[in-house]
């Protein structure tokens, strides 16, 4: 039995990081790599393929992956680099796990349109700045670098993706990308 391959397409390009740019470039192409290959772990799949939790030990599905990076996407570049006052969309301080547990509190469609609006403000925000040491202050925290925060997001997505391979191939069999 062959297991289908999961690769870029027209929908879901995945850039190839340009392996002599300079730092800003590198930063944005390989979170961007990173975003491209999540997305294309989701791809293809339906409604109640992206609620699966084939893992029985965990409670992780691949639509709670992405309802968790929505918030961080909009955690540390919305809130911590433009410093705006973001209100979550899965979780509370009562239901900390919310984003990984409820995934019937809001509709695929609606996750899904929320995660690429949360990228897309991303990039605007970071284009907002000069240069990766350019510091922000967290309303509530140390001082941070967006070099910082873009280095943690490709870190959060390298592991999230290691998370989604496990989850995708147990799904469907699909590998790759």
């Amino acid at each position: 039995m062959s297991n289908p391959k999961l690769e870029a397409s027209e929908d879901i390009p995945r850039p190839d990081p340009d392996m002599m740019g300079d730092e800003w470039d590198s930063l944005s192409q390989w979170l961007d790599f990173h975003r491209a290959t999540f997305r294309l772990k989701c791809a293809g799949l339906t409604d109640d393929q992206l609620k699966l939790r084939p893992v029985a030990t965990s409670t992780l599905s691949l639509l709670g992956l992405m309802r968790h990076l929505t918030e961080v996407e909009r955690g540390w570049f919305a809130e911590t680099l433009a410093g705006q006052n973001v209100d979550p969309l899965y979780w509370s301080k009562t239901d900390p796990d919310g984003d990984f547990d409820r995934l019937d509190s809001r509709p695929v469609q609606e996750v899904e349109k929320s995660y690429l609006a949360a990228i897309t403000e991303a990039h605007e925000i970071v284009a907002s700045f000069e240069d990766a040491s350019d510091l922000r202050r967290h309303p509530t925290q140390r001082p941070v670098t967006v070099r910082w925060v873009m280095m943690h997001m490709v870190e959060e997505y390298a592991r999230h993706n290691g998370h989604a391979d496990l989850l995708r191939e147990a799904i469907d069999g699909a590998r790759g990308e």
